[in-house]
Formats: structure tokens, sequence, C-alpha cells
């Protein structure tokens, strides 16, 4: 076993960004990183599976993890929950593993008071024209619920000076390449010079 505890990465940004795709396509490349699977309240969406994409769980479930301290870090993000699982991660931590999790901008801030030596890398749109589109793309919610995830969008990019890192999602190789060396050089015990803010 690993006498070195794991490393924390924390990838955050707006609802459409593409954290999804690239936290699956660095999963597919490094076998070595865990995914911390998060629990939501909200409906599955087409496609996502119980347990590989999400924990879904009623308000009153998730109400009554929250009271029991079983959550790391937890929002409330367009009128759903959600929360990361703490057991599962602090055993991979303790472990040596590196641990990804991809959450909202508050569970974000929670893990940087609680976790200060983690990694927070904030992904950013090339614009919110390109992250619209996205949005649009994906034909799971109406424009009511779209112009929300807009609004909030405005907000979390405000917050992204908070994280160690922002890194423009323009080109999907490039980016998950920019995200690699992040990695490289703060998960293999080498010292970082890339955690200066």
């Amino acid at each position: 076993m690993n006498n070195q505890p794991g490393k924390l990465i924390v990838l955050t940004g707006p609802s459409g960004v593409g954290k999804g795709t690239l936290l699956y396509r660095l999963l597919e490349r490094h076998p070595q990183l865990f995914l911390s699977v998060s629990m939501t309240t909200r409906s599955p969406r087409p496609r996502e599976i119980e347990g590989k994409h999400y924990y879904f769980v009623s308000p009153r479930e998730f109400e009554q993890k929250v009271e029991a301290s079983e959550l790391l870090e937890w929002a409330e993000y367009a009128g759903n929950y959600y929360g990361t699982p703490r057991r599962v991660v602090e055993e991979l931590l303790r472990q040596g593993n590196s641990v990804l999790l991809e959450i909202e901008l508050e569970g974000a801030r929670q893990i940087a008071a609680s976790f200060p030596e983690a990694l927070r890398i904030f992904i950013l749109p090339p614009s919110m024209s390109e992250l619209e589109r996205r949005l649009r793309r994906r034909e799971s919610e109406d424009d009511g619920a779209i112009a929300r995830r807009l609004e909030r969008a405005i907000v979390e990019i405000a917050a992204a000076d908070e994280f160690n890192l922002q890194i423009i999602n323009d080109d999907l190789e490039t980016t998950i390449a920019e995200i690699e060396a992040i990695l490289h050089q703060n998960c293999v015990g080498r010292a970082s010079r890339l955690s200066e803010t």
C-alpha cells in the first residue's frame, strides 16, 4: 500500500462547459485515477446509469445523509441537491490514490475549506454564446432551464479566480493535454509550480 496520501482533484465549471466529457476521457486514458460518483436528487438523463454517473436519491434520503455527515460536500443547484459521499473518497485517498471530483461551485468552496491541499481546476467556456450552444445541443431542458443555467454560469465564471488553475475548454484534445500536464506535475510527487493563486 502507498504510504503517501493521494491527491484530491476538483473539476468545476458551468453546466454545459464539457466537464463530464473531459472527465471520462481522462479516466479512459488514465485508469489509475478514481472518479468519485456524486449523489443527486435530480432525475436521471437518458443513458445515465445508477452508480456510474450518479447515485440518484430522494430529497429526504439526501437530507438524512447531510444530517449524518456522510457527505464530503454538498450544494443545491437548479432546484436539486448534489453531493459527494465521504467514506469512499477518504478511503481512496488514505490508500494513496488520486481521486477526481466533478462538482459545483459551492461544493468546491467546501472542499477548499476542508481539503486546502486539493488541486482545484476551473473549466471555462470559450464564450457565453458557445456555452448556450452546448446546452441546447443536449436537448435535455427547456428554454427556461437553459436561461437559468446561463444566469448561474455568469456567477460561477466570476468565481474562477478562486481556483488554482483556469482552463478554457475550446478544443477537447488541447484541454485534455493541459489537464494531463497539470496532473503529472501535481500527482506524481513533483513540486507544483502551478498552484500559486
